[in-house]
């Protein structure tokens, strides 16, 4: 019985002509074998290899002539060489094309003969057994959702990539549940999936992986300056500028407001920086600070007869000779009354005139001008006063020493103004000599507190 089941038949069909007489024969195998036209026999089918999804629910396939059987994977299998060999042998010689001289007085044979093909087979124009294509000619039974595949004499229902059977069912493959696909985040499709990548990356050409997107070099959104980082990118500002709410854009810096000591006197915004400037008589140094112009050295517009005295801020005007009568000009700046005239017995002796610069609302107490005596006598007492110009109280004068005293500006003072304070020092000794010499001092008070 074992011999019988791996035989192969073999049909045969004799053809006559009027020439020759041959006789060739058509091969039809047997269910599990196929026609080796170089060893011109039948050889058995590894179903095994062929059939997909041969044998179902863990079983093991295990190919033998003419079919195959499914057992469990701890099966032994025991093959007998000589059973092979033999069927082998057995099919090789049922397979033999015998061709003999034609006899050309035999009869044709007949054209109507008709040979008996096997399930899943059909007569061809030449007369032989040919494989039906149940795909191609739609008398397969697989359902809408499954893709038919052809075999020899019978066909699969297999589903389409991304799809896996279930039953009797295709279900869809959530490739996003399987190993890592994608990089970032993966999306599950029908019958496949696409990879996503996070906010500031992009898919490479495998698209798979994201690599990170250099937004500064694609399209650069910063206003000014931009730095790419990991998945993103940051914008930043030009000295003078911050950066505003968008954390995009740019907005001046107004650094006028950010301080009140920014500048000395004024400062003024421009964009992304901005400058100090300082009033009428002053310019600008360091960047900040308001420096006083000496108008005296630079544009001294005074007369041949007049001294220019530069004080904060301006500059004035002076007589080169600032004696009145009976006052006559002995040095640059000193007036004495002469003796012989009678008018200056009554009068001080000698005027000096002095000038001096301080700036607005100084801070007092604060000593400002020393005053001392020129010559000094042996055996006799000085005495300093203010003899005028200390009106409303500003200014105090305090002795230092027998020769000397020390003006003292006890009240603060607003400019431009100009204060005119008499000094007076009176000489006695012990024989009632009496004489006394007056400081004319000029107090230009600037406009400004620098």
């Amino acid at each position: 019985m074992l011999t019988a089941m791996f035989l192969a038949a073999l049909i045969l069909i004799t053809v006559h002509s009027q020439e020759t007489e041959e006789t060739i024969t058509y091969t039809q195998c047997t269910d599990g074998y196929e026609w080796d036209p170089i060893r011109q026999r039948c050889k058995d089918i590894d179903e095994c290899e062929i059939v997909p999804d041969a044998c179902k629910g863990g079983m093991k396939c295990v190919n033998h002539y003419g079919g195959y059987l499914c057992l469990p994977r701890t099966a032994q299998i025991i093959v007998n060489e000589r059973e092979e060999a033999a069927a082998e042998s057995t099919s090789g010689r049922n397979n033999v094309i015998r061709r003999t001289p034609a006899d050309p007085h035999r009869a044709p044979p007949n054209p109507t003969h008709q040979i008996q093909c096997a399930a899943g087979y059909e007569q061809s124009d030449h007369n032989v057994c040919q494989d039906i294509d149940e795909c191609a000619t739609g008398t397969h039974n697989c359902r809408a959702d499954q893709v038919c595949v052809n075999l020899r004499g019978s066909f699969s229902c297999q589903c389409p990539p991304g799809y896996q059977k279930r039953g009797d069912q295709c279900v869809d493959i959530d490739e996003c549940t399987l190993p890592p696909y994608c990089h970032h985040r993966c999306v599950n499709t029908p019958g496949s999936y696409y990879c996503q990548c996070n906010a500031g990356f992009q898919l490479a050409s495998n698209n798979h992986t994201c690599v990170d997107i250099n937004e500064c070099d694609a399209n650069n959104p910063c206003a000014q300056q931009c730095y790419n980082i990991l998945g993103s990118f940051i914008c930043q500002c030009n000295p003078g500028f911050e950066l505003s709410s968008d954390r995009i854009n740019c907005e001046d810096t107004d650094e006028c407001r950010t301080s009140s000591y920014i500048c000395q006197y004024q400062c003024v915004n421009e964009p992304g920086k901005f400058s100090c400037v300082c009033p009428e008589g002053y310019q600008v140094v360091g960047g900040r600070t308001c420096q006083d112009i000496n108008e005296c050295e630079t544009t001294n517009e005074c007369r041949e007869d007049e001294i220019c005295w530069n004080y904060h801020g301006g500059f004035r005007c002076y007589p080169r000779n600032p004696c009145q009568e009976p006052y006559v000009l002995t040095s640059e700046n000193r007036c004495v009354c002469p003796v012989s005239n009678a008018i200056c017995r009554e009068l001080p002796y000698s005027v000096v005139y002095k000038y001096m610069s301080i700036r607005s609302d100084r801070t007092v107490p604060s000593d400002i001008f020393q005053i001392q005596a020129t010559t000094i006598y042996p055996n006799t007492i000085n005495t300093f006063r203010i003899k005028s110009g200390n009106e409303n109280g500003e200014f105090y004068l305090r002795q230092t020493s027998a020769v000397s005293a020390m003006l003292v500006l006890v009240k603060s003072l607003s400019g431009p103004r100009e204060h005119i304070v008499d000094l007076e020092m009176l000489t006695v000794n012990s024989l009632n000599y009496r004489t006394s010499s007056v400081l004319r001092l000029t107090i230009i008070v600037g406009p400004y507190a620098f």
